[in-house]
């Protein structure tokens, strides 16, 4: 029996969070959506949680036979003991004399003969948990809006006086203008399912109403999946501060650190900016294996590039990135845009650092995590949030944006310049017959950084970044003029 006072958890992992706990005892509550968004999923959840906590558990159908409903619970690998199950739909022998008398067809019976049904059903049962599937049958039966506002007012007081918490479904196929539950409910929750022109649907749902009580608004990404449905309730990095020394991380390089004015500073955020090839995944691996050598865990989310090429480079570079992962220093997850929902994927980034403690983040790339996103401006607030969320939780975090064009006035997709803490750039120039790299650091919030242009290669031995390149300009364009009489390149690296 459930304590006075408490709340009737939903059962669905993060929807209790959004919820601030689950639904009000005694109160009537409205779960809408279209066909397939999945209502029925989630209210059988919410009865099997009742029932694994002694409460009873009813579910009374008028749209799926209880064989459905069963079939769709076994597809999750659940049995419905302990929910009872009263439908009121007929059976395909519903000619059958003999069958007549066990089930009922609801069309055709008067609303008020389908009303008492239920009530019947509800006293033999007497539960504590309502499930009512769904709404659009009675609306049909009651055949105007007066009536069906009066009889859904009549099942809300008796549900009441019985202090049972009712969860009705509804599909949304009356006129949209039909307001009638959303006054009479205690709490509105609506599902919703986009499909974008490539990749999986995509659901997401949000809380409309909830009566003195304080919810988490907005929309939160949902998934169904073996096992039931799961929410990722939408990030408030405002919710997670906490305190933690910021230090100073350095890299192997002298020169990468003098360029970054000592090193990066923990719990800000790191912007590495350029063109195709330019190397923008290895200078983060560089952070990734200084996290190593601390004893720290990092952790990688990868939407370009296939992770055994990735672990294939970066071992040619020096950097074993496979015993970093066998020492439990490095969770790497190959992340697929067209199947990943942003709040799916902030729920991962999410457990990383608060279940396995990671300190360094990496995300190759935005152009990727971009895809991912219905717009510019949502991937820019979406990103706010997660990056403020990584620094208040004290994690260094990396990302990399693939600028489009090789040398002279380059765009990037989408300009997240302004949220970052330290924008590092690098280019192409021409010089002496070879295309070259160059890196600087344009940005820095949390220090000085040196104002120089450096040149960088990329070789068997990782990064190796040379002297301020103060003989050249126009190093940023892409084509150099050499002021100086000594050019102060590298080296071209050994084959």
């Amino acid at each position: 029996m459930a304590a006075e006072g408490d709340k009737a958890n939903f059962g669905v992992a993060g929807l209790d969070d959004v919820t601030a706990g689950g639904l009000a005892r005694g109160r009537l509550f409205l779960l809408e959506g279209s066909p397939g968004t999945g209502k029925t999923t989630i209210a059988t959840q919410f009865l099997l949680a009742g029932a694994a906590q002694g409460e009873r558990s009813l579910y009374i159908t008028l749209s799926e036979t209880e064989d459905e409903l069963r079939a769709g619970a076994a597809s999750h690998g659940w049995g419905l003991d302990g929910v009872d199950i009263f439908e009121l739909v007929p059976p395909e022998s519903l000619l059958d004399d003999e069958q007549q008398q066990s089930l009922l067809y609801s069309s055709d019976l008067e609303l008020g003969e389908t009303t008492k049904r239920i009530f019947e059903a509800f006293e033999r049962a007497r539960p504590e948990r309502v499930v009512l599937d769904s709404l659009s049958e009675i609306r049909l039966l009651a055949q105007s809006s007066l009536r069906y506002r009066r009889q859904i007012l009549a099942l809300k007081h008796y549900f009441s006086r019985s202090k049972a918490t009712v969860l009705m479904l509804d599909d949304l196929s009356s006129e949209a203008n039909d307001k009638t539950m959303h006054s009479v409910a205690h709490g509105v929750f609506r599902l919703e399912e986009l499909s974008p022109e490539y990749g999986a649907e995509r659901r997401r749902m949000r809380v409309i109403k909830y009566r003195g009580q304080r919810y988490r608004g907005g929309y939160h990404d949902f998934v169904i999946d073996t096992g039931g449905v799961r929410v990722f309730p939408r990030l408030i990095s405002a919710e997670h501060r906490q305190p933690f020394a910021r230090e100073v991380l350095e890299t192997d390089s002298t020169q990468l650190n003098a360029l970054l004015g000592g090193g990066v500073e923990r719990g800000s955020s790191v912007l590495i900016l350029g063109p195709a090839g330019t190397g923008k995944s290895l200078f983060a691996l560089a952070f990734v294996a200084g996290a190593a050598k601390r004893g720290e865990r990092a952790a990688m989310f990868v939407f370009d590039e296939e992770l055994g090429l990735l672990f294939e480079r970066a071992l040619g570079l020096g950097i074993d990135l496979q015993a970093m992962v066998d020492g439990g220093q490095l969770f790497i997850e190959q992340v697929d845009a067209a199947e990943l929902t942003p709040g799916e994927l902030s729920e991962r980034v999410r457990r990383r650092v608060e279940e396995h403690e990671v300190r360094t983040v990496v995300i190759d790339s935005l152009n990727g995590y971009q895809a991912a996103m219905p717009g510019e401006q949502a991937l820019i607030l979406h990103m706010h949030e997660l990056l403020q969320y990584l620094n208040r939780r004290g994690a260094s975090t990396f990302l990399t944006v693939a600028q489009h064009g090789l040398v002279g006035d380059m765009k990037a997709p989408v300009d997240v310049t302004y949220l970052a803490d330290t924008v590092v750039l690098l280019r192409y120039f021409e010089a002496c017959g070879r295309v070259r790299r160059a890196v600087s650091v344009v940005k820095k919030r949390t220090g000085a950084h040196e104002d120089t242009i450096r040149e960088y290669r990329i070789g068997r031995t990782g990064i190796t970044v040379g002297e301020p390149l103060t003989a050249f300009q126009g190093v940023l364009r892409g084509v150099p003029e050499l002021v100086g009489e000594n050019q102060q390149l590298l080296e071209a690296p050994e084959e």
